[in-house]
């Protein structure tokens, strides 16, 4: 193993052979000839000072070097350069520094290449996710999108530097004010290849000191789809449940009837037969009469309405506050059709335990259509509950039919309009219709 000789130890050495120098030379000098004493020790001093220069410089010289080579590197270090190593050939401090500087550059490089691989990997399957994500930095400038936000927003074009709002200038004006609202919700929009359903989902977080938004769109429409189906097998279930439940009893109470009939004496018992009977077609009836509702829905016949009269009508039945004033044109839709879903989603929040005092309907118009919001102070809804609560037959209370909330959506959809559903900051669901002006109506302003 090579001595290890600190520079401490090199300086010093070198400065005792200095002296060593500058003492043996006036020795030599008044020995072989014979100067003066005074001149000899002169000229050992001066041989001394030369001497402690040479051997001081020789060994800070390669000090130097080393040290410009390693402020190098730490500058590489500071730009993010972690590929420069240090070729220092030390048996010193320095040296260990230089073989330590060498193992840290080896281990940041490693990191740095696992990071980007990992990166890479996260963003290819952001990429090739089938949802839409945004990233917003506090400016509302978009500084990350992946490829299905290109193309349901932007038709494919790039739009990451975009601001958020001029973007949302060239989307569906329903889910435009979905993103701008800033609130979780399932919305619902119609363009040139169909009806889509869409859960928007946002969170806020802060990144670098500074707070960002992750905006996140599902589609929904396939998925519901699907969930369709398997409700229509499960109510299919359920009706042949019902239709057992009750037509067994009535069987079997018509037979026990027949056998009656034919004693005396039997009228109280049989009476009690019949009303069995009757209590059990009532209930069958009422059963049925629930789907029919739903699956006979008529086309609305559209008319001009009166907002206030409407109002009178649903408030005795179903208690609101009306938020602001309601609009002087009157509404161009089918009236009976519309009250039904109002008192649907005033009984709905009802059922979710809101005070009448703070459920609110409130009414606008502009030039597009007409909206109606229904808001409350319930208990909202979960996200599963919020994607599926637009499915017929879907129910979360005990007894429900599901059918409320999927009324209210083929009423709004039958008037070529869409319904969009949020969970309220505070508590609450905010329901919203919109029922666009026909074609054949002038647009209101």
């Amino acid at each position: 193993m090579a001595l290890r000789i600190s520079l401490e130890g090199r300086i010093v050495a070198s400065c005792l052979l200095a002296v060593l120098v500058a003492t043996t030379v006036p020795f030599v000098l008044l020995s072989a000839f014979e100067l003066d004493p005074g001149l000899a020790w002169a000229g050992g001093l001066l041989l001394g000072v030369v001497a402690v220069i040479a051997l001081v410089r020789l060994v800070t010289g390669p000090l130097e070097r080393d040290l410009v080579a390693l402020e190098g590197g730490l500058l590489n270090f500071r730009d993010g350069d972690f590929s420069i190593s240090l070729a220092l050939k030390r048996n010193d401090q320095l040296g260990q520094i230089a073989r330590l500087y060498n193992d840290v550059s080896e281990i940041l490089r490693r990191e740095r290449t696992h990071i980007y691989q990992r990166e890479l990997l996260l963003d290819t399957v952001i990429q090739s996710s089938p949802h839409t994500l945004l990233l917003v930095d506090q400016t509302g400038r978009i500084i990350y999108a992946n490829t299905s936000a290109r193309h349901l927003l932007h038709s494919g074009r790039p739009i990451n530097g975009m601001k958020l709002a001029d973007l949302l200038q060239e989307c569906p004006a329903e889910l435009a004010t979905a993103i701008e609202s800033g609130e979780d919700g399932l919305y619902s929009y119609s363009d040139d290849e169909g009806g889509h359903s869409q859960h928007v989902s946002n969170s806020v977080f802060v990144l670098n000191a500074q707070k960002h938004r992750l905006v996140l769109i599902r589609e929904m429409t396939r998925e519901l789809t699907r969930a369709e189906v398997q409700v229509w097998k499960k109510v299919i279930r359920l009706i042949s449940h019902e239709l057992n439940n009750s037509l067994a009893p009535i069987s079997s109470m018509a037979h026990s009837g027949k056998l009656l009939a034919t004693q005396e004496g039997q009228t109280e018992k049989l009476v009690r037969v019949f009303d069995t009977i009757a209590e059990r077609c009532q209930h069958l009836t009422e059963f049925t009469q629930g789907y029919a509702r739903f699956a006979k829905l008529p086309a609305p016949s559209r008319e001009e309405v009166n907002w206030q009269q409407l109002m009178e009508r649903v408030e005795p039945l179903q208690p609101f506050l009306l938020c602001g004033t309601l609009p002087s044109r009157p509404g161009y839709f089918d009236p009976v059709q519309m009250e039904q879903a109002l008192l649907n989603l005033l009984k709905n929040a009802g059922d979710a335990g809101s005070p009448p005092g703070e459920t609110e309907i409130e009414v606008r118009t502009d030039s597009q259509g007409q909206r109606i919001t229904v808001r409350d102070r319930g208990t909202g809804m979960g996200d599963k509950v919020l994607q599926q609560a637009l499915l017929p037959f879907y129910s979360t209370k005990p007894g429900g039919m599901g059918l409320g909330l999927a009324l209210c959506r083929e009423i709004v959809e039958a008037h070529d309009g869409t319904i969009q559903l949020h969970n309220r900051t505070g508590g609450g669901l905010q329901v919203n219709l919109f029922l666009p002006w026909p074609d054949n109506i002038d647009a209101p302003y």
